[in-house]
């Protein structure tokens, strides 16, 4: 299991740092007191590979509570738990800056100068420095590019390169997902709705699949599609997203968009991509008939 351990002084980036690794997969637990992470680590390691990656966020927001982590952290080694500690820290002009655009107070100096609450936390910070195992300085990087220095470390790299794609269809009377990265509009193809003996099926069924995958029209569009998002899909993980929503949606969302967005998905799953499937919207018609 990888257990990690963030700190670092206020306004260096530990809450950016933690929600990239959330994006990562990570259980993370922010501003946990120091002396609860014996237990929670036992909790984390005796959970039979259900807990297998764990973000922890300590630091001096935990007042009193926080002079307890540098024993505590000892412990953790005569225990044999394994852990690592990323430390992130920035230039104090840097901070001072991020303090005033922010309009918050240093936790350190909540009635005084932030200058005093940075140089206070320094001093507190100095032992648990040493002790790191990664340590970020933040002041020159943007939000992404710290995204992106955690990934490089952190990331499992089983899973390299891979964002989770959810496929959606709809029906654009129901309205647009509000979730969608990219919307495909597939109205243009020819309509099983007004083929009786297709109207109370889905695309999930073999004979609307058939009808609508036999015109060159879609074979055309399906093709388009997938070269679309085989160019897409490698230049979104290089940009750091960690999450894709494609929604394709017809009329109705039962027929046209479902056979559609079943293609792309079975397509991207034989390239080895991370794909979910969900058809929002293909009982709303029976619903409304049953009405």
């Amino acid at each position: 299991m990888r257990f990690v351990i963030i700190t670092g002084l206020s306004g260096a980036g530990k809450s950016q740092a933690v929600k990239s690794f959330e994006d990562l997969g990570y259980f993370c637990v922010d501003n946990l007191p120091p002396k609860l992470i014996p237990k929670f680590a036992d909790l984390c390691f005796q959970s039979q590979g259900k807990i297998e990656k764990v973000a922890l966020v300590i630091d001096i927001r935990g007042g009193i509570f926080f002079d307890d982590l540098v024993e505590v952290l000892k412990d953790l080694e005569v225990g044999d738990y394994s852990h690592e500690i990323l430390f992130l820290e920035a230039s104090d002009e840097v901070l001072i800056k991020r303090f005033k655009e922010t309009r918050r107070n240093h936790p350190l100096a909540p009635r005084g100068l932030v200058s005093v609450g940075i140089n206070e936390e320094r001093k507190k910070l100095g032992q648990i420095k040493s002790m790191a195992d990664q340590i970020i300085n933040t002041s020159d990087l943007k939000p992404k590019e710290l995204k992106e220095k955690i990934r490089e470390i952190y990331q499992d790299h089983q899973n390299d390169h891979r964002m989770l794609i959810n496929i959606l269809s709809f029906g654009f009377k129901y309205g647009i997902p509000l979730d969608s990265d990219l919307v495909f509009d597939v109205r243009f193809l020819p309509n099983p709705f007004y083929i009786e003996s297709l109207r109370s099926h889905t695309g999930k069924d073999e004979q609307v699949q058939n009808y609508v995958l036999k015109f060159e029209d879609t074979k055309t569009f399906i093709q388009k599609l997938e070269d679309m998002a085989d160019f897409l899909i490698p230049n979104y993980v290089k940009e750091g997203k960690s999450q894709l929503v494609i929604s394709i949606g017809c009329t109705g969302g039962k027929h046209r968009s479902v056979t559609i967005a079943n293609s792309l998905y079975h397509s991207l799953t034989q390239k080895g991509h991370w794909v979910v499937i969900n058809h929002r919207d293909i009982e709303k018609d029976r619903e409304a008939l049953r009405e």
